[in-house]
């Protein structure tokens, strides 16, 4: 709740945005923000970062996708990993996400591709930053390995930290041994 002059008005924010908040109830914090006005509304969005925002303001001009569906996709992943998921045409990474389903997965692939194609990840090694192979045999390594029982998480997680440019064989080598060495 932000109060400004006696006037208050709430700031809705993603699960990662409200996790990475350091201050306690009643304490002061620093948001980006973003107000939605509608005709019978006025919402109040706060973010981490500009690139948090920027990313949300991408996000709400898809069609079929609003403020609510917006917050939803950042509380689900870092904007890191949801641009590299734009960057390698990755469906599964939005539908991942509760209330995201596969057409409207690649509607955010297809409509974010000319903004976010580009852009290298942001926090990429550095900490919260992907880690995850950047080589095109990423998305078929994960896919393997949820083929093998692991969660879209577990894999990427078994993935972290391996070498670029591996080869489809070597990085589900290298992700069951690595999973494998951490039980």
């Amino acid at each position: 709740m932000v109060e400004v002059g006696g006037f208050g008005i709430e700031v809705l924010a993603s699960g990662r945005t409200l996790g990475g908040l350091a201050g306690g109830l009643g304490e002061e914090v620093a948001l980006h923000t973003y107000l939605h006005v509608r005709e019978d509304s006025l919402q109040l969005f706060g973010f981490r970062s500009v690139r948090e925002r920027a990313f949300f303001h991408w996000l709400i001009a898809v069609s079929g996708v609003g403020p609510k569906v917006a917050l939803a996709v950042l509380s689900g992943y870092p904007v890191e990993e949801l641009e590299l998921a734009v960057a390698r045409d990755d469906a599964k990474k939005f539908e991942s996400i509760p209330g995201i389903g596969r057409k409207l997965a690649q509607r955010l692939i297809v409509e974010l591709k000319d903004r976010v194609g580009g852009l290298p990840p942001a926090g990429a090694g550095e900490a919260g930053g992907s880690g995850a192979p950047l080589g095109d045999a990423f998305i078929p390594a994960r896919s393997a390995l949820q083929n093998l029982g692991l969660s879209l998480r577990e894999a990427e997680e078994a993935l972290r930290g391996a070498p670029e440019g591996a080869s489809l064989e070597n990085l589900v080598k290298y992700a069951l041994t690595r999973d494998r060495s951490a039980s």
